[in-house]
């Protein structure tokens, strides 16, 4: 059976993503990550070049498939949020990996700011709005989408209720709060067609 660069560079890039997760890219080792990959250390110089290359490789990958799962949708802001809500929480890696990206090299990378400012551009096109509006209104969203995933269970459940049902309520609060943020920052928007559950 012959070599399969596609696969080693594959299973790399998910060896690398659990690593970086767990140990950030300070922390992270390439002897540990090329072990877990069932691959040569060499391998990741030759794929990357660098630990911090694989670094961005990892990120722009996740970052990639992500937004695969969850297309953007300007026009319906709170569907959007709560589709994301629930991307972030099913894999918490994923903002666990921006979080390590926050701390360790902070600033956006070309290809962040990109993404951020195209979809501020189509908010702001869809609505009728300046770009700084659209990008508050991105903003907005994305703290949304977060938010459960960055607050500790013992503060975002101080009832001791049963977790998938706070979880449901907390997803109808963000996406309502986003639609009710909709109407009041987006003055070319319609009333909101989207209901989610009462809270």
């Amino acid at each position: 059976m012959g070599y399969d660069s596609a696969a080693t560079r594959a299973r790399l890039l998910d060896a690398a993503f659990d690593e970086f997760v767990r140990v950030g890219l300070a922390g992270a080792r390439v002897d540990r990550i090329a072990a877990a990959a069932s691959a040569n250390k060499q391998a990741i110089y030759a794929y990357f070049g660098s630990k911090d290359a694989l670094f961005d490789a990892v990120l722009t990958d996740r970052l990639t498939v992500l937004a695969d799962m969850v297309p953007f949708t300007p026009a319906d802001l709170p569907g959007y949020t709560g589709a994301l809500l629930d991307a972030l929480t099913a894999d918490p890696g994923l903002l666990r990996l921006t979080q390590w990206k926050a701390l360790e090299r902070p600033g956006a990378s070309q290809l962040e700011r990109d993404a951020h400012v195209s979809k501020a551009a189509e908010i702001a096109e869809a609505y009728g709005v300046s770009l700084e509006t659209g990008m508050d209104m991105l903003m907005l969203v994305v703290v949304a989408a977060q938010s459960w995933a960055t607050t500790a269970p013992e503060i975002r459940n101080p009832d001791d209720a049963d977790e998938p049902g706070r979880l449901a309520r907390h997803r109808a609060a963000m996406t309502n709060a986003i639609a009710a943020t909709v109407a009041e920052l987006l003055p070319g928007a319609e009333a909101p067609a989207h209901r989610e559950l009462r809270i």
